[in-house]
């Protein structure tokens, strides 16, 4: 086609000259365009670290550590007390500081959920040591409830670590 061909301007006039008479419809629907919502800022790397979803209490921590969440069937609670269930995976906490324990546990039961994991150990020790109650077998009794993906937990049986070590029941529905 050539420069000079005004084809589509041709067409545009035989367009508008049919649709003269034309009335647009009325309708009560709203129009597609909506309303965007202002973006939220990210937190930076530094600002969010593994392990600040816990928060602190203070409390007395037994000696057998037993946590299950209302729904639990008494068998697989009954299996995770008597070691039943093998653990997947296990992290040792022993002579951590509470700040660098807190962030090890919080890495470890996300990875452990994005595996799919369904039960872990986690060693925390007897806490000897300490002056009046061994802190993070206190700590994690208080934390782990704190996590829904956490179903159940218990201290594992004298042969794999006893009261020093906890058996952890996580859900698998984690991400889906």
């Amino acid at each position: 086609m050539s420069s000079t061909d005004n084809g589509g301007d041709d067409e545009f006039n035989v367009f508008r000259e049919a649709m003269q008479g034309v009335i647009p419809l009325e309708h009560d629907k709203a129009s597609p365009w909506k309303r965007r919502q202002r973006p939220v800022p990210r937190k930076h790397a530094a600002e969010e670290q593994p392990g600040d979803e816990f928060a602190d209490t203070s409390e007395e921590t037994p000696d057998f550590l037993e946590f299950r969440r209302p729904g639990i069937q008494h068998r697989l609670w009954s299996d995770l007390q008597r070691g039943v269930l093998a653990p997947e995976a296990t992290l040792d906490l022993h002579g951590m500081r509470v700040r660098d324990a807190r962030q090890a546990l919080g890495l470890f039961l996300n990875q452990s959920l994005a595996a799919r994991r369904r039960c872990v150990r986690i060693i925390h020790g007897k806490g000897r040591g300490s002056s009046r109650q061994p802190v993070l077998k206190q700590r994690l009794n208080q934390w782990l409830p704190q996590k829904k993906e956490v179903l159940a937990y218990c201290s594992a049986p004298r042969w794999d670590g006893g009261t020093g070590a906890a058996y952890v029941l996580l859900s698998r529905k984690w991400g889906d």
